[in-house]
């Protein structure tokens, strides 16, 4: 549980991540990774996935008969976009893993609960229209960072897969939450509320601590910086504790040497601990 304390400042310091980021111009370097990344990939760029919101996504196809792996970009549900990652593409590509990666609305235009409809609009869409690519989701894979590693949460949560004419089970697969945040009562009480104004509604129905499936076939991987804030290390601890007293399967990749901003430079390429982490789960499904 979060410390016992009404002190916003402890909040706003533990979930500022630059402060512990050693001067990390993320701007730059996500920029530069991002478009050297982008001239060597085939890209199909911007597909509607959802004609309420207008949100788009970019497919990144591998070979014909390959898995698929979602990449749900971070920014606490207010910045940052699809484009500041493709330097996570190529490796996955490489490795013979297709890769989409998504856009959603952000706060304060649309609330939390529209972004996670969004995230799962996507998957919905991916699931019918990928086949038409060549793109396996007999499992589909989920990956996301920081904001996005909470709607990666609230994608392994149950009861909304019906109504986005999913099926139930043997859907996810590999599921990968990098700096995720799965208990948003402490972020009410951070400059990030200013934006997504939360709610002790929003708070219970939007974190995905308070909605870990039973019997889940996903099997997660939590990391979390060896240099981020203990909310951060919190966060990602208790959601795999409680994920796995749920009966499901997951496992912790440390990555002490790194913080919120460089841990997902580690999904470039293969050799590094995530990314070989993840493709091994992933293999795990399409042996």
């Amino acid at each position: 549980m979060p410390p016992s304390s009404d002190d916003n400042d402890f909040y706003n310091r533990e979930y500022n991540a630059h402060l512990l980021a050693d001067g990390f111009d993320k701007d730059r370097i996500y920029g530069e990774r991002s478009r050297a990344a982008l001239a060597g990939l085939r890209c199909i760029p911007d597909l509607i996935y959802d004609e309420k919101s207008g949100s788009r996504l970019d497919l990144y196809p591998s070979k014909k008969g390959s898995p698929l792996f979602i990449w749900i970009h971070g920014g606490y549900w207010r910045s940052s976009s699809k484009s500041e990652n493709v330097f996570v593409v190529p490796g996955l590509v490489g490795a013979g893993v297709s890769v989409a990666s998504i856009d959603y609305e952000l706060a304060p235009a649309v609330s939390i609960g529209e972004i996670v409809r969004q995230a799962r609009h996507a998957v919905a869409w991916l699931y019918k229209e990928c086949p038409s690519f060549g793109i396996d989701v007999s499992r589909i894979h989920l990956g996301g960072h920081s904001a996005g590693g909470h709607l990666v949460g609230m994608l392994l949560a149950d009861g909304w897969r019906g109504q986005f004419g999913l099926p139930e089970s043997d859907l996810f697969g590999a599921a990968l939450c990098i700096s995720g945040l799965f208990d948003l009562e402490p972020v009410r009480r951070t400059f990030v509320d200013e934006q997504l104004q939360l709610d002790d509604s929003s708070i219970a129905t939007y974190s995905p601590v308070r909605h870990v499936p039973t019997g889940s076939e996903a099997r997660l991987l939590v990391s979390v910086g060896g240099k981020e804030s203990s909310e951060f290390a919190r966060q990602s601890s208790e959601y795999l504790q409680a994920w796995k007293a749920a009966g499901n399967v997951g496992r912790s990749i440390e990555m002490p040497g790194r913080h919120h901003f460089d841990i997902i430079l580690e999904l470039e390429q293969a050799g590094n601990p995530l990314f070989d982490g993840l493709v091994e789960e992933i293999q795990k499904f399409h042996q």
